[in-house]
């Protein structure tokens, strides 16, 4: 497995970062260093068999003939992984290639897409949106595909109240953005490692934001994870894609957890929980319509499951 850090900061890391994934296998991890406006500029170099790379959608044709407007886009900053195979609770998963928000989704991000804001902590454009159901970061993730010229994900019959979708389905074939798989979300947090948390037995709180009363902080303040991903663990706990099932005990191919349920998944803990319930392989569930203060997302862009 291959990650590829694309940073629109420059100089947080400098050499290569040896790791594991969460199997144990060892990887090599090269953070790429960008300057501020690298993401108005890119144009990826195209593969030999002429295909765009698989980690830059401002390089790719648009998937509905769109305008692009990469105004949200640039918002946040973006982590690649190559397809793959990792070990998630014993189990080993293939995946195919996708790229993860660097960072959980933030009130400007939000803002920019969405157009309003739901109730916040604090008018504070850099801290993670909260307050969204499954649903409201659904949408979010509709509008960024297509504001970058792509086909959505999420397809649906109409919104009712409380932004419900009606009749929601979730095509994994197309090129878009869309939240993360539970075991995409997984491979990620782990960033590479084979402990229970990616700091090892250090002192949690130096790379974590938990166990607070005063609500989220602004999204990077910690330390990211070996792979880049900052806040990975804490600050907010994040909705994933998939509907809360049993978890799979034989090997999957680009799992997309259960076919149908009442409740969708949560990972990473937020600022008022323990540092146990910040781990990367605890599951949380919660209807999709649930809101919190406690409780936001991040994204993920992805050509589609092969």
């Amino acid at each position: 497995m291959k990650v590829v850090y694309k940073l629109a900061l420059a100089g947080l890391f400098a050499a290569f970062l040896s790791a594991c994934t969460a199997g144990g296998d060892p990887v090599d991890v090269k953070p790429i260093e960008h300057d501020s406006d690298w993401y108005s500029s890119v144009k990826q170099p195209s593969s030999s068999d002429g295909k765009s790379s698989a980690g830059d959608p401002s390089s790719s044709e648009s998937g509905n003939g769109g305008e692009r407007d990469s105004s949200i886009y640039n918002l946040l900053r973006w982590v690649e992984f190559q397809g793959g195979k990792a070990k998630v609770n014993s189990v080993e998963f293939s995946f195919s290639a996708y790229s993860v928000s660097a960072t959980e989704v933030t009130q400007a991000a939000y803002a920019e897409a969405m157009g309003y804001m739901p109730d916040q902590p604090k008018d504070a454009p850099e801290n993670p949106v909260v307050n969204v159901s499954w649903f409201d970061a659904v949408l979010f993730c509709n509008e960024l595909s297509k504001s970058m010229g792509l086909d959505t994900a999420y397809v649906y019959s109409s919104v009712g109240a409380e932004n419900y979708l009606q009749d929601l389905e979730i095509d994994y074939g197309v090129e878009a953005f869309r939240l993360a798989t539970e075991i995409e979300w997984e491979i990620a947090a782990h960033g590479g490692t084979n402990t229970m948390f990616y700091w090892g037995t250090d002192k949690a709180s130096d790379f974590v934001y938990y166990g607070q009363t005063s609500g989220p902080t602004r999204v990077g303040s910690y330390p990211p994870n070996p792979y880049g991903l900052f806040d990975m663990a804490g600050n907010v706990a994040e909705w994933v894609n998939d509907w809360y099932g049993t978890f799979p005990t034989k090997a999957m191919d680009n799992y997309t957890g259960a076919t149908s349920g009442t409740a969708r998944v949560v990972r990473g803990g937020g600022w008022s929980d323990p540092i146990k319930d910040c781990a990367p392989d605890v599951r949380a569930k919660k209807d999709p319509l649930y809101t919190a203060p406690t409780l936001g997302f991040r994204v993920v862009y992805s050509r589609g499951l092969l």
